[in-house]
Order: C-alpha cells, then structure tokens, then sequence
C-alpha cells in the first residue's frame, strides 16, 4: 500500500439496507462524491460571476475551477473590503461565499488581521483606536459571514509584522507597541468570542524557527489556535520532497492540524536567487513556457503526493487557478485564455483519477455487505433508483452503514 492510501484510504465494509432489512444479494453502485482532504484554490477571480456579472470567460474558467476543488478562500483585505470607513464589501463577498457553499465547497476567509493591504484609514487614528476597531472589524466579518464562512486565517504574517519596513501601517504599529503575542491573543479572542464554531488559522510565510517560536510563545499564553497555515509559494524552485517533509515534520510537532494555505508553482522561468523579498521582483511580462509548463506539471504532481503522504496534513489552498494573479506570474493552472495547462490535466488525473471512486457495481452477500477500497470522503450507494450518502472518515480498515431511500 503507498503511503497516501495508508493515510488517506479506507477497506471499507459497507452494510446496505432498505426498510430495516439487509439489502441481500444485489447489485449496487458506489460513487464518491466528496473528498475529505480540502482540496482548494483562490476564488478571488469569481467575485462578479458570483454576483451576475462574469463573462463567458469566466463561465469556462469556473468549469475547470470546480473540476479540481473542494475548498476556496475568499479575499477579506482590510483596504480592498473597506476603503472608506464604515462601508465594507459585505453584500458582495457574501454572495460569493454563498455561491461557492451551495456548490459544495468548505469557504475560508483571508485574513482578518494583516499590516499588508490593510486600511489606509487607520493611519488618522491613535494606537489604541486602531486595536479597537481591529476586534471590532474581527467581530463583524465573524458575526455577518457565520454559517457560511466558518474558518477563517485570523492573523497572517506575525513574525514580519512588528518589523516591518516597507511602508508605515496602523497594524504594524499596534503589533510594535503591544508585541507579537498579545497581538496574536487580541485578534483570537475576537475571533473565538464572535464565532466559538469556527476553525481559527494562524498563518505564515516565514518558515525559519523564528515561526516556530511565535507558536510556541502563543501556544504556552494559553491561545487555541485550531489549524496552523504555512504559506509555500515558491517562485524560486520547488522545495523538493525531502525539504517539504522536513517542514511538515517540523512544524507537525505541535500536534495540530497543518494547511498549506498558499502554493504556487511556476510554469515560466524561476525568480532569481538573490531575491529576499518576493514583492521586490517586478517584471513587466512573465510568460508561461512550454518547457516550465512541462515543468510545472510534474513538481505539481510531486508536491501533492508529498503532501498527501503526509498525516498532518489537512488541506492545501493553491494560490490562482489562472496565470497573471500575484506579481504578474505563470503560477496558474490555467493559460491567459483559459485554456488548461498540463499542471491541470496532471492534478485532475489524481484529484478525479487515481485518488477517487467512479460509480462501481458491487454485490452485497447474505448480509448485505460490499467491500471496497476507497479515499476519505462522501460517498453515495445506489440501487433499482433508491440511494443514500456515507461518509468514511477513518483510514484502515472500517464499516458504514447506508439505509437507501427513495
């Protein structure tokens, strides 16, 4: 058995029934319906579609997005959601993120508390000012979003935050003034207090052991932190199996869940060495290639098998689905017209292939059982037109039980 099934697989032995009664001796159908695993990527590109007004464009690039994923993140940007004080994006965000749920996926908003992209109106405001509209905000997303967005990536970037230099910001302050860790416990708090259901993220892009000692520290104040994000866009080269692992390991040691919030891999030629900054390199046209899409492919196709090898790991969140998001470059799945690279094709031949059930006829013996191997998720058994959904949630062996209806 390869180390992705062992994890993330099942020998299920499924009982059918119908009115009480094993369904004996019968053919019956199962077919997966949902992974458990969040498969997920950016949704940023379907905000009008979502609201009436995409194109045909983004019509087909919806297509392919839903052929791949499970799971989207939304954009909360501070200075984009609220540029002007007191009128945020609320109707329009939440026709989105209602659009994607009735679609079956797991919705995640980014982020609630960032120096980056933050609102440039808080720079008129004292410290004190600035983290009491900082819970207030926190509380408002969580309270007007609960039900539909119940997971969240509350802060992001601590480590860089209080250091930060690039340009003057109301959240930099704040977190200079009262430190990494009470900033941390402020925003979770808020967060935890507006929505004691949902599944709170910390989440950065700084993968040193200085992260590691941000979680320590927060963890030892006594924060809960539900899930742990770490970024991995990686504009300069595939970190490899044996590094990706290493950081896995590393940071799995502190017994909580991990999500890979932001991959991205490129299909044209690798951000130069020497860069420190990603957000320095600024070109004006980065083409994908047929060679670095090639490319793409396969390290796509080895970092999902990496992380599928890996317990710890719960979902992954894909930066873009299309090329030119994120400083203009060939990350996307997706080619400038829309049409699919072969990083698509690769992903959805595991997503949809090798790591997915089609509908199978099996029989069900005396007792009305039927074995069968499959991945972690929702499934659905059928027969002579009644069905009913399972789900298999344990890897190894394990049963289900269905009682079909009409």
């Amino acid at each position: 058995m390869s180390a992705i099934r062992a994890v993330r697989a099942a020998d299920v032995t499924l009982r059918v029934t119908s009115g009480g009664v094993p369904l004996a001796g019968r053919e019956v159908v199962v077919a997966q319906r949902e992974h458990a695993f969040l498969f997920g990527c950016i949704g940023f590109d379907f905000v009008e579609l979502a609201n009436g007004a995409g194109s045909e464009q983004d019509e087909r690039l919806a297509e392919l997005w839903f052929g791949l994923f499970n799971a989207v993140t939304l954009p909360f940007y501070w200075g984009r959601f609220e540029p002007e004080r007191g009128r945020p994006d609320t109707a329009r965000l939440l026709q989105t993120a209602r659009w994607f749920a009735e679609r079956g996926c797991v919705v995640k908003g980014h982020p609630l508390a960032w120096h980056t992209v933050t609102a440039d109106w808080l720079m008129d405001l004292p410290n004190d000012e600035i983290a009491r509209v900082q819970v207030e905000r926190i509380k408002r997303e969580m309270t007007d979003f609960a039900g539909v967005i119940d997971m969240w990536d509350v802060i992001n970037e601590v480590v860089i935050m209080p250091i930060f230099e690039q340009y003057d910001n109301g959240i930099t302050r704040i977190c200079r003034e009262m430190g990494r860790i009470p900033m941390v416990r402020m925003v979770f708090d808020a967060a935890r207090e507006a929505n004691p259901r949902a599944t709170l993220l910390l989440n950065d892009f700084d993968m040193s052991a200085a992260y590691e000692c941000l979680i320590e520290g927060v963890l030892e104040a006594g924060i809960t932190i539900d899930v742990l994000g770490l970024q991995s866009h990686m504009h300069q080269g595939y970190w490899g199996e044996e590094k990706t692992l290493a950081t896995i390991d590393r940071f799995a040691r502190y017994g909580l869940p991990i999500h890979f919030t932001e991959t991205t891999l490129l299909s044209g030629h690798l951000m130069p060495p020497e860069i420190v900054d990603l957000n320095d390199y600024q070109i004006p046209d980065w083409p994908t290639t047929p060679d670095g899409e090639a490319r793409q492919a396969d390290e796509v196709v080895r970092h999902y098998r990496t992380l599928l090898s890996h317990p710890s790991v719960t979902a992954l969140t894909y930066w873009g689905m299309t090329d030119g998001g994120w400083l203009g470059a060939p990350g996307g799945f997706v080619r400038s017209d829309a049409t699919p690279k072969p990083s698509y094709e690769a992903l959805r031949a595991l997503i949809k292939g090798d790591w997915w059930l089609p509908p199978t006829t099996l029989r069900t013996d005396t007792e009305g059982r039927v074995r069968f191997n499959g991945f972690l998720g929702t499934y659905e058994v059928s027969a002579a037109g009644n069905s009913a959904t399972f789900t298999v949630d344990t890897p190894g062996e394990t049963t289900a039980e269905a009682t079909l209806t009409t």
